[in-house]
């Protein structure tokens, strides 16, 4: 089955070596990693990027890397991966997405997630799709709104110290249509 997903903007496709050093660019950016506990050495950046494509032949979703079709641009990821466990919704599947500041404020957030939600709902037969952020990630949270999502409750994070600003997170949730 082919996985590459197109929108107007973008070509949603499995990673590739060439992803490494501009997504260990995207990691290292203290501003794009601001709502996550640290940005990333390049080993970690690129174990991340393994695990990302790995989720593919594991459940046949995953998270694609985002290439402009403009320019051939790497800007990121967005897709699915499992929920962790620990946290409301585990077991289920999340929406996510990570996007050098480069390609903040121009929509391709949303577009990119809305196409890998109906890839969930339209391919993989999904009933709901979550996401989750911490809740100061106000924008994370626009877009889950954009998205059509719904605000399905708040807890605290099980991999984050008490003390961390990121501690209390909000989880998104979406039904699929129809």
């Amino acid at each position: 089955m082919d996985l590459d997903v197109r929108t107007d903007r973008l070509l949603l496709r499995r990673w590739r070596e060439t992803d490494l050093e501009p997504f260990a660019r995207l990691t290292a950016d203290a501003e794009v990693m601001r709502y996550f506990p640290a940005p990333l050495r390049r080993a970690e950046s690129d174990a991340l990027a393994g695990r990302a494509d790995a989720m593919f032949d594991l459940h046949g979703y995953g998270l694609w890397t985002l290439e402009r079709l403009d320019t051939g641009e790497f800007i990121g990821f967005t897709g699915l991966a499992p929920m962790l466990e620990g946290v409301p919704g585990s077991g289920g599947v999340e929406v996510g997405w990570r996007l050098a500041r480069s390609a903040w404020g121009q929509g391709l957030a949303t577009e990119a997630a809305t196409a890998a939600l109906q890839f969930g709902f339209e391919t993989l037969g999904l009933a709901e799709v979550n996401s989750i952020t911490a809740g100061i990630n106000i924008r994370s949270r626009k877009v889950m709104e954009r998205l059509g999502m719904h605000i399905a409750g708040e807890f605290d994070h099980p991999r984050l110290p008490e003390d961390s600003p990121l501690l209390r997170h909000v989880r998104y949730l979406i039904a699929a249509p129809g």
